[in-house]
């Protein structure tokens, strides 16, 4: 999809001004930078002795390595169940019966409108009051990632289902499919081809997300770094950037996946 026709191309006096904009905006940047790398050496944050321990093998495989897989794990299961969960719903939701239709908009709305830290938060402590069992962190940390982006991917499916063009379900009758034969042949492959890189996006935020499992005591990459790394060796600003550092990598990699297949969709 190109913008080019979205606007008027900028004239000289339009280059020159966005030019002029682009550096002061450059210059701002570097001014933040300077100041903040000359407060954190103040602070001895640059010290060799806070770093060197990030660049040790036993360091990666003690606190690093588990808290990644952990974080990796919660977030794989989240985007399965929770692409499942929007499938479903956002299925539902588009359903000629409307006691159907009706509840799934109601559970849809519920989990999109409560936060998603309080959906771990209740999971967590509120198991043992509803069914007598205690779930595990990682439970309660998939079980809102799923609640929460699943309803999100719903509706994402839904808008994306609703736009396309008409005749492609009046064609689809017409040589005698039947309204399932429709929706999981015609319908949703298109939209879900149109989708991807939407839907990589909202998997994106599910991944960062998984960093609120903390508040349940859940092993994951950043309960590892801060409370692992940092209280071994007192490094908290350094460690917070290496798993900055972590989540950077991994999501720049998600979100060129999602242009590449946003390309390669492309009619």
């Amino acid at each position: 999809m190109s913008f080019a026709n979205l606007y008027e191309a900028p004239g000289p006096r339009g280059i020159r001004r966005n030019r002029v904009l682009a550096a002061v905006v450059a210059l701002a940047l570097l001014a933040v930078a300077y100041v903040v790398y000359v407060r954190f050496d103040q602070k001895e944050q640059w010290a060799a002795d806070k770093w060197l321990p990030l660049l040790r093998g036993d360091v990666w495989a003690t606190f690093i390595l588990p808290g990644l897989a952990g974080t990796l794990g919660a977030a794989v299961a989240g985007v399965v169940l929770a692409g499942l969960f929007g499938i479903i719903f956002a299925t539902a939701r588009m359903s000629d019966h409307r006691w159907i239709r009706g509840p799934a908009a109601m559970v849809v709305e519920f989990f999109r409108a409560v936060p998603l830290l309080l959906l771990i938060f209740f999971a967590f402590f509120g198991s043992f009051v509803l069914i007598g069992v205690n779930i595990s962190a990682f439970a309660a940390v998939v079980f809102g990632l799923t609640l929460y982006n699943g309803s999100v991917i719903a509706e994402i499916i839904r808008s994306g289902v609703q736009s396309l063009p008409k005749g492609q379900r009046e064609a689809a009758y017409a040589v005698g499919m039947r309204k399932g034969q429709v929706m999981r042949l015609v319908l949703l492959p298109q939209a879900l081809r149109a989708m991807t890189p939407v839907l990589v996006s909202q998997f994106i935020v599910l991944l960062k997300d998984s960093a609120l499992g903390l508040i349940v005591g859940y092993d994951e990459l950043v309960d590892r770094g801060l409370n692992g790394i940092a209280a071994n060796f007192s490094n908290v600003i350094p460690a917070a950037i290496l798993i900055a550092a972590i989540f950077i990598l991994i999501n720049l990699s998600l979100d060129r996946l999602a242009h590449r297949l946003g390309v390669s969709g492309r009619p």
